[in-house]
């Protein structure tokens, strides 16, 4: 009986010790094949924590004499709070959360006049702001959340409730999420209202920031690690605008972002200025009517100091934050050179960095799984080999879907070799174009007219305002991989003419099961006036011939066996650049004329 009880007395210790032990079993984060995984304790919304509180900046950009402050919120797991739990952070910074300026007329630039004049004032649209407490943004939360990350986000600059004032690609949009990320640090201080005393800390962080994002809010992760700021482990930009420069001009051209005709950096700072309304006047005087109004110069297109401080190619030297860059080769509004000058540096930099290329237009991240593994290696410090792979570029070939990259040593392509074209003769028509040279070819002139689309121009089987030269037949596909150059030797009858080039693939497919990009290989833009330097233009003189040279976008496409690959130079593009007068001449001499394309494998090939 004796021997029973005691038996008994055992048996209901060890159960009270396994409820004990059940009881303190705290929740964390699960890794998987080198990813972090749902965890169940995660996944309620009703239970995480959502906050948000202002973060103290080292800059005064609106002007009233104190440092301006970052609206952040935060989403975390209840278990940072009721279990001491410490995880790392993934951050998204954005102007746009708190609304943007309406579509007015007269909101952009009028583009109808000639080169080198300056059009009519625009209208300045009034944003209505939208921001609240103390959730400023859904994005992201339930991707990482459940997997074991705290959420960040924060308006940026005089947007939403964030003091300041936008610049548009000036020092206080990377020093704004440098902010947040030493708050997230303990090195910087965070408040409960905007103008108030009591502090906020970050306890619940590792200190270990991931930063992503598209588009401008792709910009700002870019902005963010070109700071060297400790503890910004890895970014994952999608479709960044890496200079604005490079965004609303071209080799000196004046040109602007496909789809939104007539925009320029000053339009955009109208569109994201959702700040303090008390603060709007300070900040139009001096950023948009000072700053931008004496810098961005839309009379020549030249590259200067204002543009270069909106470069961060310029701005590199700092940056440790490993890189997964995302874009579209069809991204016609923030062109696909935007990811790859930017990813070209930081592999000469010894960053560790891979790019992921697909062929649609704006937006399209990385799938989740190689987000999730790039975020669990460089946050969680799971060595899963993401640093150790010997493929660094993922590209989505043609009819392939998103999550499904084709993996490549590299871009571009380390088997693509240079293989120049020629130029000849067959204006109005179609002329040639092939890896021979045939000597003493005429000179060729087109006649500008804006008002005929490039795809119209492409189309056409004979027009004055284009001139077009065309491979033979290719008997087999044809993988182009890296960034065409071409060299154009012309002559204008006007001191100042645009220079637009498409390559195509033609014939022009007009089937609805095609995109009608799939017939744009690539496309550039130049301003002739330019043919010396970005920063230099001069007056052409009428008549006189000049060697104008300048890359086209990068691209890596297979074109399909019996397609033909067609050079189109023309003047003005509809789509994209100032609308001058019809009428002015260029007369391209096929001579001095030749393209420089990127193929793989080689000029066996043709």
């Amino acid at each position: 009986m004796i021997a029973l009880i005691k038996n008994n007395v055992l048996l209901f210790a060890m159960t009270l010790t396994c409820v004990s032990n059940f009881a303190q079993e705290k929740a964390k984060p699960v890794f998987k094949d080198g990813e972090a995984q749902i965890v169940e304790a995660f996944i309620t919304p009703g239970k995480w924590i959502r906050h948000d509180l202002f973060v103290e900046t080292t800059f005064d950009t609106d002007g009233d004499g104190k440092l301006d402050r970052m609206h952040v919120d935060v989403t975390r797991p209840y278990q940072t709070e009721s279990e001491g739990l410490k995880l790392p952070i993934i951050y998204n910074s954005s102007p746009y959360f708190a609304g943007v300026a309406p579509d007015v007329d007269g909101v952009f630039w009028d583009v109808k006049h000639e080169l080198g004049e300056m059009a009519a004032e625009r209208v300045h649209p009034e944003v209505t702001r939208l921001g609240e407490r103390p959730i400023i943004s859904n994005a992201l939360i339930e991707t990482w959340v459940p997997r074991g990350y705290i959420v960040v986000h924060s308006s940026s600059p005089g947007t939403g409730l964030s003091q300041g004032s936008p610049t548009v690609g000036g020092d206080n949009e990377s020093l704004a999420p440098k902010a947040v990320i030493d708050w997230l640090n303990g090195r910087a201080k965070g408040y409960t209202e905007p103008y108030g005393n009591e502090e906020v800390k970050a306890y619940w962080s590792t200190g270990k920031v991931g930063m992503t994002g598209t588009s401008y809010n792709g910009t700002i992760p870019l902005a963010a690690a070109t700071t060297g700021i400790e503890g910004l482990e890895v970014i994952i930009p999608v479709a960044p605008n890496t200079s604005y420069y490079h965004y609303y001009r071209s080799n000196g051209l004046v040109r602007s972002p496909g789809g939104y005709l007539g925009e320029d950096i000053d339009v955009l700072y109208d569109y994201i200025h959702s700040g303090d309304e008390s603060k709007r006047a300070h900040n139009n005087t001096k950023v948009r009517d000072t700053e931008m109004k004496n810098g961005m110069d839309r009379f020549t297109g030249d590259y200067n100091d204002f543009w270069a401080g909106r470069d961060y190619l310029n701005d590199m030297k700092p940056m440790k934050a490993a890189m997964l860059m995302s874009h579209g080769f069809n991204d016609w509004n923030v062109m696909p050179e935007h990811s790859y000058r930017i990813y070209k540096k930081a592999k000469e930099m010894g960053l560790e960095t891979a790019i992921y290329y697909h062929q649609f237009g704006h937006g399209g991240p990385p799938p989740l799984n190689m987000m999730n593994k790039w975020f669990t290696h460089y946050l969680h410090g799971i060595d899963n080999g993401i640093e150790n792979e010997e493929n660094k570029a993922f590209i989505v070939r043609e009819g392939d879907k998103m999550e499904n990259p084709t993996a490549y040593k590299d871009y571009p392509n380390p088997d693509a070799k240079d293989v120049t074209f020629y130029l000849s003769s067959g204006a109005p028509k179609l002329g040639g174009l092939s890896t021979t040279k045939t000597a003493k070819q005429s000179k060729e002139t087109l006649v500008d007219n804006y008002s005929f689309s490039g795809e119209a121009l492409a189309k056409a089987e004979i027009t004055e305002h284009r001139l077009l030269y065309v491979t033979p037949k290719l008997t087999k596909d044809l993988h182009i991989s890296g960034t065409p150059k071409i060299t154009v030797k012309l002559a204008s009858n006007k001191p100042a003419a645009n220079l637009s080039v498409w390559l195509v693939s033609l014939p022009w497919n007009d089937g609805r099961q095609v995109k009608t990009t799939d017939n744009i290989i690539t496309r550039g833009w130049a301003d002739p006036q330019n043919y010396k330097s970005l920063s230099e233009s001069e007056p052409l003189k009428p008549g006189k011939f000049y060697n104008v040279s300048f890359e086209l976008m990068p691209d890596d496409q297979i074109i399909k066996a019996g397609q033909q690959i067609g050079l189109m130079i023309f003047s003005s593009d509809k789509e994209f650049t100032l609308h001058p007068k019809p009428g002015t001449e260029l007369t391209v001499d096929l001579d001095g004329t030749r393209l420089t394309l990127p193929v793989v494998v080689g000029v066996t090939d043709f």
